[in-house]
């Protein structure tokens, strides 16, 4: 009997290998709270930071408010809601130690890696979306990837749908995301031709729009939780990105309250 069982082990695992990989779960639906809530946590957060408002382009001197120890709480939370958080906390906590202490090293605190995408995935889950409808990362291209997955097997109930800069005029809740490379992307569809490969990104979130305007909130930018006004058309398209402000590839269309049952058709 042991040999027999020993015979087919070989057949059950190349049986294993041949199985067609699992289907992925299909995303929930959101009410429209957790859009109003990812709205007020966000500007509740850029307000503890001290309300810093930058025109696109504009290139002010850092606050350095990162590296207050002070601050430190503030970051560590944004790390805690990755899976995966690079070494930045047990490098950090050393430098925080060292802050505290006036030793060399804690001038350092917060300063790398980069914590933007931690802070938009901590955003996301503060609101009460779920790792299945945005799946947190310390990397930007790798939660931008999953949405646009995602948009692609469910585009009736994903809640996210990639849209070009040109495309929609962009709404609160929605990402504004660029290409940081030295060659960037010009359009989300561009990004299939990566095959998931890194590519230095950043995203921030919309918290208001009007004629020629365009508000966003992003992390690390100034080395705090920062507002940058971007320039709009009067129909509130964005305007070609003035000089050093980021050149976007997508528009992630936030339909978070938007689907059904909450909306009765689907956009």
């Amino acid at each position: 009997m042991r040999r027999a069982g020993l015979a087919l082990l070989p057949l059950l695992l190349l049986l294993g290998c041949a199985a067609p990989p699992a289907a992925p779960e299909p995303p929930l639906p959101y009410p429209p709270s957790a859009r109003e809530r990812l709205l007020r946590v966000a500007l509740a957060e850029w307000a503890e930071w001290g309300g810093i408002t930058v025109a696109a382009g504009a290139r002010p001197p850092s606050t350095r408010a990162e590296s207050d120890p002070a601050n430190f709480p503030r970051v560590l939370a944004y790390w805690r809601a990755v899976p995966e958080d690079e070494g930045a906390i047990a490098l950090n906590r050393r430098r925080f130690a060292a802050a505290l202490a006036r030793q060399p090293g804690g001038e350092a605190l917060w300063q790398d890696p980069y914590w933007s995408a931690a802070f938009i995935s901590w955003l996301m889950q503060a609101a009460g979306v779920d790792r299945r409808e945005f799946p947190p990362s310390a990397a930007h291209a790798a939660y931008v990837d999953a949405l646009i997955r995602d948009a692609a097997l469910f585009p009736a109930t994903a809640p996210f749908l990639p849209r070009s800069p040109g495309e929609v005029p962009p709404q609160p809740g929605d990402l504004l995301c660029a290409d940081r490379g030295r060659t960037p992307i010009q359009d989300w569809r561009q990004r299939a031709a990566d095959a998931g490969r890194f590519r230095p990104m950043h995203c921030d979130i919309v918290v208001a729009a009007g004629p020629g305007w365009v508000d966003a909130i992003g992390g690390n930018v100034l080395d705090a939780v920062t507002r940058t006004r971007f320039p709009a058309d009067a129909s509130g398209y964005l305007l070609p990105a003035p000089p050093g402000a980021p050149v976007f590839f997508a528009i992630l269309e936030n339909r978070l309250g938007r689907l059904f049952p909450w909306r009765e058709t689907t956009p």
